[in-house]
């Protein structure tokens, strides 16, 4: 693990995953204050969004589902105009018209959030079409999870993608649970990436809760996109240490299961190796979490103080 890669620098990458942490650990306690609606929180997830947005470049494009505050501040977006967003105000990127569910980012090549399972996955190939069509340069990235592998569109996205060549990057976030029902209660096969060789995409599947790993594999995947011009699909195997949609008591959950996934804390995990390959503190590395959180506070003051949208802005902005 070389420290100072650009893009792959592993200082680089805790920060932003504990920026994530943060702003989704404030989001619950807003929340639970009564001060915004329920959301999807992907704790415990953020090596995997943090290690593919890393890899991808300025020209490429981002779909993704429900669980995407990771991959929207990952990919630069700024916390408090989320954070705006999810409590209905005027500041959000969407004027406080999409909530936590639905929030886009044209500037920053977040195409679309979708709620719907699978909704990213039926979209994603008419957006890499459009970019094959075009001769623009970058790929399209789209963010799903094993439940949305149950679908149909699953396969139908993949046919399409293969038939018409398309240049995206499948990213399955594995991360065992599809709402309320594990995995194996729903899913027959023991992954995702096997069902890509029977469309003739490539396939692999990647420790998601090792942010460098992802990023390294996500980094290999985009290189074989751009070389060969057919899709690629990435499964990456983590795990939501919160519940589906809070508020969430997890009751379903087995303990002993979310104790050995929080023993795999990808911050964590990072941590450690960062203290025995290179000479930092564990005083270094809290200071990291420290300015996250003070950034998160700073966001949540914007937010809070940010005014709501008149009854007269009910209508617009709804269709471009």
């Amino acid at each position: 693990m070389d420290i100072a890669k650009a893009n792959g620098n592993p200082l680089a990458l805790l920060e932003r995953m504990h920026l994530i942490r943060a702003y989704e650990e404030r989001l619950v306690e807003i929340q639970q204050a009564g001060a915004a609606a329920g959301t999807c929180t992907s704790v415990g997830q953020e090596a995997a969004a943090v290690g593919v947005v890393a890899a991808l470049g300025p020209h490429d494009l981002i779909l993704t589902n429900h669980r995407s505050a990771g991959h929207l501040l990952a990919r630069g977006a700024d916390p408090g105009r989320m954070m705006a967003e999810v409590m209905g105000r005027r500041a959000g990127y969407c004027k406080g018209k999409s909530g936590s569910l639905h929030i886009s980012v044209k500037e920053l090549g977040v195409i679309l959030t979708s709620t719907i399972v699978g909704g990213e996955l039926s979209l994603v190939t008419g957006v890499a079409l459009s970019k094959s069509m075009r001769h623009e340069p970058g790929i399209a990235a789209v963010f799903f999870g094993d439940g949305a592998a149950c679908e149909g569109i699953f396969h139908e996205s993949l046919n399409l993608a293969a038939v018409w060549k398309l240049p995206i990057l499948y990213v399955c976030e594995n991360n065992q649970w599809q709402a309320f029902v594990h995995r194996k209660e729903a899913m027959a096969a023991t992954g995702v990436a096997a069902h890509a060789a029977a469309y003739q995409i490539p396939a692999r599947t990647v420790d998601g809760n090792d942010v460098t790993a992802v990023y390294d594999a996500a980094r290999d995947a985009i290189d074989e996109i751009k070389r060969t011009g057919m899709p690629f699909l990435l499964e990456l195997e983590t795990y939501r240490t919160r519940g589906h949609f809070e508020p969430d008591d997890q009751a379903y959950v087995d303990p002993a299961e979310l104790a050995l996934w929080k023993a795999r804390d990808p911050i964590q995990r990072l941590e450690e190796r960062l203290l025995q390959d290179f000479p930092l503190t564990p005083g270094d590395l809290e200071q990291i979490a420290v300015r996250a959180r003070a950034q998160i506070a700073v966001a949540a003051t914007f937010a809070a103080s940010s005014p709501m949208p008149d009854a007269s802005e009910l209508a617009t902005d709804v269709y471009a």
